[in-house]
């Protein structure tokens, strides 16, 4: 016989009685003859201009080599926030459609807001496993429900999920370049070195993408391959090693003011930006920096440094990824791509942070403290990130950030290289596109249809058009209608060279919105409103937003902010919605989303045997050296330090423990002016008592760990400092939650007293 099988099969041989009068038959491998590798890399947070090749004095030579060799777009366009972006060129459909308006740790119970891609949404990466493909992900992943990110998963969302037969890298929307919370295809993984080593994670994941494709390449060369690489950088925080830091120190002490003059001109003088081009203003709270006080232009200008460094490690890492395609023969058939996800980040607040969760705490920096400091920028001990002033040097000529609508939160880099297979190499390419159209682009360079089935289930149509016309010709049009743009609130909506926008203030109602209006063609940079002179075109595209915001499942708008967005992403059955936690250790990593929410207060108790000799260990350690808490033993005494920021609230019990079972207790009790009160228990005996001066509501992107600290919280011992005893149980309760309208008044109360 042949046709079908009962398996279900197609077969297109012959099966006879024996093996005899049979013949066998092989699918197609569906493998298209001389299909390239594609390389996709992403960078976090980097703005129009941070990179050399768009006008940049921050030294990116290996990111500018792929731009004189490829081309560069200057119209590419992204939704202004790191997890809707990666959706949409994960996807090639608008962020709403696939449930993902935010980034992916909010869930607000609505289908544009999931924090998860949808299933008749296939990625990328499906697609092009099914096309004979080996699918790689290494670094940032962020495209699933943070609070499904535990070791009990569900593990729907996770990468080898969503198309990729391997995975290295981190879940969460950002980590410690230095103590990363790491994740390999579906567990948690210690991080392989520490700072004294010379560990990164940027070059770790270089490391393990190499390691991928040399397994790939030496044992089945005939697979193309397609890596997703996904860089923590330029997200904070700012951490490089000290050589790179040691190379900027005082290439920005003349300020924010004269760089973004040098950006532009620069700009201009590339070709990247159009002559006639205007600078937009300082936006508001930016200050000119000869205003600033001497500390805090000596604080600006050394987070700045941190930044540039971490920029050309970055682009050291790129290089030596395309130095591995080419000593291993694969560089003349890749495809490389290399992107940002949304303009520099206003999350440094007016002044820049040690600790960017000071931002999401409401905290102001005190910079007079901070300078006191400054040698730890850029290291192990600070999370920072820059002010806004050197943010909007990073979108030079553009004006607003990341999370924002207008050009500065949208416009972004775009390098495509292709060896000998682009038209105009070095050139640029101005027209709009955006990141919807990168999957269309490369499926149609490979010759790939879009699958009306991907996994047995219906696909929803792509929403973006292919590029491929203008890397041909960069005189070329493109067929794509019109882009809306919502984030947080604010709007966006593109059409034929003309932009409608608006800057939405958070609890103002959205008909009070004031809509600008840009011709994009003849106003690069957004400065020449015209909303007065043609209110019938502005009508029109403001009509044409809310249509496009119905079609594409925009609404509802909700433009509440993340501290309100995070209180409201507890979907039933996910650990954020429980009071009561149990760990019967040992037991994976905790990611940060999916830890007890203790911004309340809390009770824990550790159950434990204590041993006769080498007892001393962290029982539960949660954060990093820059926020967090910790309870372990040292010297033989139990200690608990809560760390936020670098304030220490350490408290230590009288008498070392002696051998044999004990259950260490710690109680905080949330006051109302923010602050918490401490108790240390032994033996249900309290032994010793503190005060936390300000309990943080956002502790860090780092999680917990039972029974070891891979990510020190404090000074005193080193990772992964692993507890010599037996932990029998950890217990976690945590006070009841509020109802919405008080928790959010708590919030508001806390940010005033800052």
């Amino acid at each position: 016989m042949s046709g079908k099988h009962p398996s279900g099969e197609e077969f297109g041989g012959v099966i006879g009685r024996t093996i005899y009068e049979s013949t066998p038959w092989w699918p197609d491998s569906k493998i298209k003859k001389d299909a390239p590798n594609i390389v996709l890399v992403v960078l976090d947070d980097t703005g129009f201009s941070h990179l050399g090749c768009y006008g940049s004095t921050i030294a990116t030579p290996n990111i500018d080599a792929l731009a004189a060799g490829g081309v560069r777009f200057t119209g590419f366009h992204t939704t202004a926030l790191c997890s809707p972006t990666r959706a949409c060129v994960l996807t090639g459909r608008n962020p709403h459609a696939v449930g993902m308006r935010g980034v992916s740790n909010f869930d607000t119970g609505f289908p544009n807001m999931r924090g998860s891609i949808p299933k008749n949404a296939g990625t990328l990466a499906e697609i092009l496993r099914d096309n004979g493909y080996a699918t790689f992900a290494t670094g940032k992943w962020h495209l699933a429900p943070m609070s499904e990110c535990s070791a009990a998963g569900p593990y729907t969302n996770w990468p080898l999920q969503k198309g990729f037969d391997r995975y290295y890298g981190f879940l969460q929307g950002e980590t410690d370049q230095f103590y990363p919370e790491l994740t390999s295809d579906n567990h948690f993984v210690p991080v392989p070195g520490t700072p004294e080593e010379g560990y990164h994670v940027s070059e770790d994941i270089v490391d393990k993408s190499q390691n991928m494709i040399r397994d790939l390449t030496s044992l089945v060369p005939e697979k193309p391959f397609f890596l997703y690489m996904a860089f923590g950088a330029m997200h904070a925080p700012h951490q490089a090693p000290q050589s790179y830091l040691d190379k900027y120190r005082g290439k920005f002490d003349a300020g924010w003011d004269v760089a973004r003059a040098e950006w532009f001109a620069r700009q201009k003088d590339m070709g990247v930006i159009p002559k006639d081009t205007n600078l937009s203003p300082l936006n508001p709270g930016v200050k000119p920096w000869a205003d600033l006080s001497t500390n805090e232009q000596k604080f600006a200008a050394r987070l700045q440094e941190a930044f540039a460094g971490m920029l050309e490690h970055t682009d050291d890492q790129i290089g030596r990824m395309v130095s591995f395609l080419k000593e291993i023969g694969q560089w003349d058939n890749t495809l490389f791509i290399l992107m940002s996800d949304n303009g520099a980040s206003q999350e440094g607040g007016a002044t820049g942070v040690f600790d960017e969760f000071k931002w999401f705490n409401g905290i102001r920096e005190d910079v007079d403290a901070a300078v006191e400091r400054l040698d730890d920028i850029g290291g192990p001990n600070s999370h920072c990130n820059i002010p806004w002033g050197w943010a909007q040097v990073g979108n030079t000529p553009l004006k607003w950030y990341k999370q924002n609508t207008h050009g500065g939160g949208v416009r972004d880099p775009l390098i495509m290289h292709h060896a000998g297979k682009l038209a105009g190499e070095g050139g640029i390419r101005p027209q709009f596109c955006h990141a919807i159209d990168l999957t269309p682009t490369i499926l149609d360079i490979i010759g790939i249809e879009q699958p009306s089935v991907v996994g047995g289930v219906p696909q929803m149509p792509i929403h973006g058009v292919s590029l491929k016309p203008v890397l041909a010709d960069p005189k070329a049009t493109l067929a794509r209608g019109p882009q809306y743009f919502e984030m947080l609130g604010h709007r966006g909506i593109y059409k034929d060279g003309w932009k409608a926008v608006t800057h939405h203030e958070s609890g103002k109602p959205f008909d009070d919105d004031q809509w600008e209006l840009y011709h994009l063609d003849k106003d690069f940079s957004e400065t020449n409103d015209l909303a007065s002179a043609e209110p019938a075109r502005l009508k029109e595209l403001t009509d044409l937003w809310w249509s496009e915001a119905e079609q594409h499942g925009v609404l509802p708008l909700d433009d509440r902010a993340a501290f309100a967005l995070f209180a409201a992403s507890r979907r039933p059955g996910m650990p954020t919605t429980r009071t009561h936690f149990t760990y019967r250790p040992p037991i994976s990593h905790i990611v940060s989303d999916a830890c007890p929410p203790v911004a309340r207060g809390w009770k824990m108790a550790v159950d434990l045997v204590h041993p006769a000799k080498g007892g001393d260990g962290a029982l539960i350690a949660r954060g990093s050296l820059n926020s967090g808490f910790v309870l372990y033993i040292k010297d033989g005494k139990p200690h608990f330090d809560y760390n936020a920021f670098h304030d220490h609230m350490l408290i230590v019990g009288p008498d070392t423990l002696a051998a044999g079972p004990h259950v260490i207790g710690i109680k905080v009790t949330r006051r109302a002016d923010g602050g918490g009160d401490v108790v240390l228990s032994v033996d249900g005996k309290d032994v010793a008592t503190g005060a936390v001066r300000t309990l943080l509501f956002i502790i860090s992107s780092i999680g917990m760990d039972i029974g070891q600290s891979y990510a020190p919280v404090n000074s005193h011992y080193r990772e992964p400092f692993v507890y010599g005893g037996k932990i029998n149980t950890v217990t976690f309760r945590i006070p009841e939650l509020p109802q919405r309208g008080e928790a959010i008044s708590q919030v508001r109360a806390a940010e005033a007293q800052q």
